[in-house]
């Protein structure tokens, strides 16, 4: 990377380098590095970008200036390029993320969903969204929001609460201890998610001497704190005393790479290990211990478990409310909770006793300390009687008995689970498929199943492909989606084609939002407006379902587009796509347009209020229902 202070046309003073403020951000970007375990890696390897007003002539030109130490990924979306670089820092294992910059105005707060989603889920990205003059030389400017009482305030501001770190850069001189900053958050496994560097489109292009120091090679170590030697010690005490342990795997073990920390510490002293969505991949499906998912859509041994367990061992969990049922799950009167927890905020949840440490670390420090401790033998073998008999159930979901018929939604994930192998990775975030793919997905590798279940976002599948791609070359990725999230945004289809990035696409159309339909019915809200269908003249949704072609929407976008109307279709479908070698979708109409899927129900409740007063035969019904469940939630003290 070249770069003198002639570029501007002055010269600089001793010891720096005069570039302007954008020229400057791009060029310390390049430099910044992590390293863990001894291993060292570009933090800031690539940059998204839709450009504008605000921020083509700051960032734009200097992207152009540095494209050989900075490469350039197009996007069609702000929101979706976040998902994309959220994408990517999830498969790097939070060590790697992708910086993502934005016009002011509409561009800028398109951000807002994207980074909700990487703070939620702990997962880093560096937003740099244009903002308006910091001199204001005119008041206000295109797509400038005027705030009466606050003349320092944008539209960049509604990213403040989304963020992990936000700073304006009013001065190109700001920028030295705000991008110190920046980069120590994205590095810092506790603190990390979205941060934001909103960068006045005039400041962008303004030119100053910047000390040759700051842009010097860094390396951001990221840090594996090991337990606190009394903390050890009663978390060994609690293990030792509890009869019917059981371990949640959360996001947290993926995050620290400490999948075999887990294998070692289960084999060790055969406790049964459920997952989370984060967490579910930490061991493989066919191990012994791996009892499956947690929670509202979790499998049943896994809650079986949960509910009669002494001793709960979470891992990198947050106990969201589909980990606890709602609080719900864990019911025996004697039962505990022992937190291995990087997040000391994590480790405390549920009354737990703490164990603030790194998953890997952790988990391994405790298997030494209560070494020669097992799992009773009878405790064992009924937990695998239940998982024998619990995949059984999934056999029977995820076969078709006859290949000319219309496949379900499970029996599509059949088809894709027979086809796979560890090499391949799933993305999903929305509608009933995160359900599906907890109770019945078969995961064969750590980093094969990718479900992003702390901000459910509609949308998320597409874009986050892209980036997963782009952290794991040549390996088959899976973006599976409903017809209600691809019409959130297919945006990125045309990124995929224009940078050639094979990406597999599975629309399933069910003809509307079918997990919400199915909601809306359980609490007496009949289904309303959850299908696509013709509206009539009073205002009824009846009728055939709508005539869209996503498929056709799909080719017209640049993707092979391959139709599937039976299962035999589709396991054609499906094997054109994983071996094809560019950007390739597979659409399949589910059966049937008013059923989910035909998967277990769920194993544990979740809960969704519902209307204390109605009067509509359905919603009381909803409601006696939603009363006999809620007596049962509980606060663990």
């Amino acid at each position: 990377m070249t770069g003198t202070g002639t570029e501007t046309g002055k010269g600089p003073a001793a010891g720096t380098r005069r570039l302007t403020t954008a020229q400057a951000l791009v060029r310390f970007l390049a430099r910044q590095h992590t390293e863990r375990d001894g291993v060292r890696q570009r933090l800031i390897p690539a940059t998204w970008g839709i450009f504008g007003h605000g921020n083509v002539a700051g960032i734009g030109q200097a992207l152009v200036q540095y494209a050989d130490a900075m490469p350039f990924h197009q996007g069609r979306n702000e929101q979706a390029m976040v998902h994309a670089a959220v994408g990517f820092a999830r498969q790097s294992g939070r060590l790697a993320t992708h910086a993502v910059t934005t016009s002011i105005g509409p561009g800028a707060t398109n951000l807002v969903t994207g980074a909700a989603l990487a703070t939620i889920n702990h997962l880093p990205v560096l937003l740099l969204p244009g903002d308006v003059f910091a001199a204001r030389p005119a008041d206000p400017v295109l797509q400038q929001l005027q705030v009466p009482y606050a003349g320092d305030m944008s539209v960049n501001d509604c990213l403040r609460p989304v963020s992990r770190y936000f700073d304006r850069i009013g001065r190109p001189e700001q920028l030295i201890p705000a991008a110190l900053e920046a980069m120590r958050v994205l590095a810092d496994p506790v603190d990390t998610g979205a941060v934001t560097l909103a960068l006045p489109q005039d400041v962008q292009a303004e030119a100053y001497d910047w000390p040759e120091e700051f842009f010097a090679e860094r390396v951001w170590t990221v840090r594996r704190p090991r337990p606190d030697e009394g903390e050890l010690a009663a978390a060994a005490q609690a293990l030792r005393q509890a009869r019917r342990p059981l371990l949640i795997a959360g996001g947290g073990v993926r995050h620290s790479a400490a999948e075999d920390a887990l294998r070692e510490f289960a084999e060790a002293t055969g406790i049964p290990v459920a997952s989370t969505q984060a967490g579910k991949g930490a061991l493989p499906y066919d191990h012994p211990a791996d009892v499956g998912g947690i929670g509202h859509t979790g499998t049943a041994p896994a809650n079986e478990l949960a509910r009669a367990a002494d001793l709960v061992i979470g891992v990198g969990t947050r106990y969201t409310d589909f980990t606890t049922a709602s609080g719900t799950l864990f019911a025996a009167p004697d039962v505990r909770f022992l937190n291995v927890n990087i997040a000391a905020f994590d480790a405390h949840k549920q009354a737990a006793l703490p164990l603030v440490a790194d998953a890997r670390a952790g988990l391994t420090a405790l298997r030494e300390a209560v070494r020669g401790v097992r799992a009773d033998t009878a405790y064992v073998t009924t937990y695998t009687e239940d998982k024998e008999r619990w995949e059984r159930r999934v056999d029977a979901c995820l076969t078709a008995e006859d290949d000319l018929v219309r496949p379900t939604q499970a029996q599509v994930l059949g088809a894709l689970d027979a086809l796979v192998t560890g090499e391949d990775i799933l993305i999903n975030a929305a509608g009933s498929l995160p359900g599906d793919l907890h109770k019945l997905w078969r995961t064969r590798s750590r980093d094969q199943y990718h479900v992003e279940y702390g901000y459910s976002c509609m949308g998320y599948e597409i874009p986050a492909s892209l980036g997963v791609s782009l952290a794991a070359p040549g390996r088959p990725v899976w973006a599976l989606v409903g017809d209600g999230t691809y019409l959130m945004m297919p945006t990125e289809i045309v990124t995929a084609v224009q940078e050639n990035i094979p990406v597999k696409l599975v629309i399933l159309q069910n003809h509307g939002y079918a997990s919400i339909g199915g909601l809306s019915a359980s609490v007496g809200a009949e289904g309303f407006a959850t299908a696509y269908r013709y509206k009539d003249r009073v205002g009824t949704y009846t009728g055939a379902p709508l005539p869209v072609d996503l498929a056709a929407n799909a080719a017209s976008l640049g993707m092979e587009v391959h139709r599937a109307k039976t299962v035999r279709d589709l396991r054609e479908a499906l094997a054109a796509a994983r071996a094809a070698e560019r950007p390739t979708c597979v659409y399949v109409e589910t059966e049937t347009a008013d059923t989910v899927s035909g998967p277990p129900p769920a194993q544990a409740w979740w809960d969704v209020p519902v209307a204390e007063t109605a009067d509509r035969p359905s919603a009381v019904r909803a409601r006696e229902e939603y009363d006999r469940h809620v007596t049962a939630r509980r606060r663990h003290l």
